[in-house]
């Protein structure tokens, strides 16, 4: 697969399909899922990531010049102005088909995923209403942001991870100095309480000390290569705007080196979970590692990227074209549902490898 073959495969099957199959244009909602048999949504729920990250894929639809894409993206937006925001400013979490919302903690993931959403959306003011409502109702009195509101534990880096792709996609948009520096307070708990010698925790106490079994702890290797991407954008991102970087270098090439030693195998399948020693935890695994390999590739390593993209598209064989086959576990778990919120990852990873015009 070549990256121009991937960028067809998603603008003329991919979201075609999903703009008539995964779209509730009646109830003004997206589909959490699709049946590869049938093409029918399964699940009897719907979510507010699933909303955040469709409107991502659809406002890259729109300028990419897919047909109803625009309309999609506008359904999208309405839905979180509309259906999923709460009076005190927060935004609900899930949601019955009729859209009601169900009663669950505030989510400070997506949370993150709603500012992702309004900042490629080009909602200025509700970016800026959101990342007020995040450091308002879940800023953490120690350091970085609650998990949750109510606050549960444990702590995780993921919700911090996907807080700063969605400000760096509102800073890069908007130029919104808020933006920028929320950036640089990620990154720099980044560098002094998430990351660690061997390798990002995924599970912290309180204080984001990392939750520890038998002296190691749980790490994700397709999130080591998330960060390494964002870690990129961040110095891209802030050098363009004028601003001091922080030097990450080492600790991004690092977890690099550590997710491929330990977490990749020969034929180029990610695992889920590892251990902090190097041990292999889960090796089930789904697409989303494979797409964010895909990307730390882009950055780092160019003559690994052809590889990383054939193996993504393993993925996509045996089911209807747009679709996906979402879990490995020795092999293709056949059968499933194909999730809506994986279209984001892959829609961002098959962006990321499109020649630049410089």
């Amino acid at each position: 697969m070549t990256p121009e073959g991937a960028m067809e495969w998603l603008c003329v099957r991919t979201m075609p399909l999903w703009l008539e199959h995964g779209v509730d244009w009646k109830a003004g909602a997206f589909h959490e899922d699709l049946d590869p048999a049938t093409l029918a949504p399964r699940a009897t729920f719907r979510r507010l990531r699933v909303a955040a990250r469709q409107v991502y894929v659809f406002a890259a639809g729109q300028r990419l010049g897919v047909a109803r894409a625009g309309d999609a993206l506008e359904l999208g937006v309405a839905f979180l102005r509309h259906q999923a925001r709460r009076p005190d400013g927060g935004y609900a979490s899930r949601f019955d088909l009729s859209g009601q919302p169900l009663e669950l903690p505030l989510d400070l993931y997506d949370h993150a995923f709603v500012l992702l959403a309004f900042a490629h959306a080009g909602e200025r003011a509700a970016a800026l209403e959101v990342m007020a409502t995040i450091d308002t109702m879940f800023g953490h009195p120690a350091c970085g942001w609650c998990e949750s509101v109510p606050e549960s534990l444990p702590r995780r880096q993921n919700p911090h991870m996907h807080l700063l792709e969605a400000v760096l996609a509102a800073a890069e948009r908007f130029g919104e100095v808020v933006f920028l520096d929320r950036a640089d307070t990620i990154v720099g708990l980044f560098l002094d309480r998430l990351y660690q010698p061997e390798g990002l925790p995924e599970y912290f106490d309180d204080a984001l000390v990392p939750v520890r079994k038998a002296g190691c702890f749980e790490l994700e290797p397709g999130h080591h290569h998330e960060w390494v991407w964002l870690l990129d954008e961040y110095r891209r991102i802030s050098a363009a705007a004028g601003r001091p970087v922080r030097h990450t270098q080492a600790q991004a090439a690092s977890l690099m080196q550590f997710a491929e030693r330990h977490g990749v195998s020969a034929d180029g399948i990610v695992a889920g979970v590892l251990w902090s020693d190097g041990r292999v935890h889960e090796a089930a695994t789904r697409v989303w590692p494979h797409t964010e390999r895909l990307k730390a590739l882009s950055r780092t390593d160019k003559a690994g990227q052809g590889p990383a993209l054939d193996t993504m598209f393993r993925f996509f064989e045996g089911v209807p074209a747009g679709l996906w086959t979402e879990r490995w576990d020795g092999g293709f778990v056949r059968g499933d549902a194909s999730p809506a919120s994986t279209l984001y990852h892959i829609t961002c990873a098959i962006l990321e490898i499109q020649p630049r015009v410089t």
